[in-house]
């Protein structure tokens, strides 16, 4: 069993623990079975084997994946480690593709505390539906610091970091600036509203977290990681003030442990974990690899981190929307951007979702 991790606010301290997590991460299978059980998990697996001879491949009923994967949707197998009730409370943590899954809960008359009507009900700047966008948070690092400044009484919010752009704008580098920046008294109303709506993820049961992003930025003067890329207008002004990164198994490792210490030291007292991967690929990169190489670098070690992360903690599971999106017909499942999962494709994820989690 690896140790759960806590971290103090400074960062030095968490590099720290990451440093000592790296050998138990490497080291450590996550599962081992005697033969005898292998051989009953593939016999009892519906989803087990991918071709068999002398099968038609167009057989719409047909179980191996070489014919499952012939279909508008892909349906993967699943076993949920647990189950939730209809009364449960939800809240969704994480990218985009997260308010996709807010919206379809919501949709279906289940409570999503993360919906929050203060900012569903602003204007957004571009072009997003709703105001929500705002609470976007793109890598395991904005995750964990959203959570602990809501609920680590310890823990406090580093002000320096919100930066002026003009005479009269300021920018909280910790959201997603889906609204118009605005002046700084309104600045600091929105960071502690942003809060207020975090706080009530300890009245849910069910918590969603969507794991977006790998490529991270560090704000050097604040000593804190960032939820997206700085404004062109501040890499100008202050060059050297925000470090580009491309993030480590071990670090994300570090960050979902410390974010299952919060959650079961300050949320509620049965909390339950679904970790997903969201589809929705990267705008642009700052590396020095093609978008679609990074793009299915930073996944890979997304989805490779949350399934170990779902391995060692019981309240803690996996649930496969990225597969979903990915294995589906391209024409139905996405928008012409290719980035966005259309609605029906969301509705069938959430139906599979609904019906293998939800008493």
């Amino acid at each position: 069993m690896r140790a759960v991790l806590s971290c103090p606010l400074g960062l030095r301290d968490c590099h720290s623990i990451m440093q000592t997590t790296n050998d138990a991460v490497s080291t450590q299978p996550t599962y081992v079975a005697r033969a005898a059980k292998a051989v009953d998990n593939y016999r009892e697996n519906p989803g087990a084997t991918w071709y068999k001879d002398n099968t038609d491949p167009n057989d719409p009923d047909g179980k191996y994946a070489f014919q499952r994967l012939r279909q508008t949707y892909f349906t993967p197998h699943v076993n949920p480690k647990f189950k939730f009730f209809r009364n449960d409370r939800f809240y969704a943590i994480g990218s985009c593709f997260a308010r996709g899954i807010e919206s379809a809960l919501a949709g279906r008359k289940v409570i999503v505390e993360s919906a929050a009507p203060e900012f569903a009900k602003l204007q957004p700047a571009n072009r997003e539906p709703s105001g929500l966008g705002f609470l976007n948070k793109y890598n395991t690092y904005s995750i964990l610091n959203e959570l602990r400044w809501a609920l680590d009484p310890n823990a406090v919010f580093p002000l320096d970091s919100i930066v002026q752009l003009t005479k009269t704008t300021w920018y909280d580098p910790h959201t997603n600036p889906t609204l118009e920046f605005v002046g700084f008294e309104e600045t600091l109303e929105r960071r502690a509203l942003t809060q207020t709506v975090t706080k009530r993820i300890k009245g849910c049961r069910a918590v969603i977290v969507t794991l977006g992003l790998a490529e991270v930025w560090r704000d050097v003067k604040a000593d804190v990681f960032v939820n997206r890329t700085p404004v062109p207008s501040l890499i100008k002004t202050e060059p050297d003030r925000y470090e580009f990164q491309l993030s480590s198994f071990a670090q994300n490792w570090a960050n979902l442990e410390m974010i299952h210490r919060l959650l079961t030291t300050f949320g509620h007292s049965d909390v339950h974990v679904i970790v997903t991967v969201s589809p929705v690929p990267l705008m642009n990169t700052f590396s020095n690899m093609d978008i679609v190489v990074a793009n299915s670098w930073a996944k890979s070690l997304l989805r490779a981190v949350s399934q170990e992360w779902a391995a060692v903690h019981s309240n803690v599971d996996y649930f496969p929307s990225y597969e979903i999106v990915q294995n589906s017909d391209r024409r139905e499942m996405w928008e012409d951007d290719l980035r966005h999962v259309k609605g029906p494709g969301v509705q069938h994820i959430m139906d599979l979702f609904l019906g293998n989690y939800i008493e």
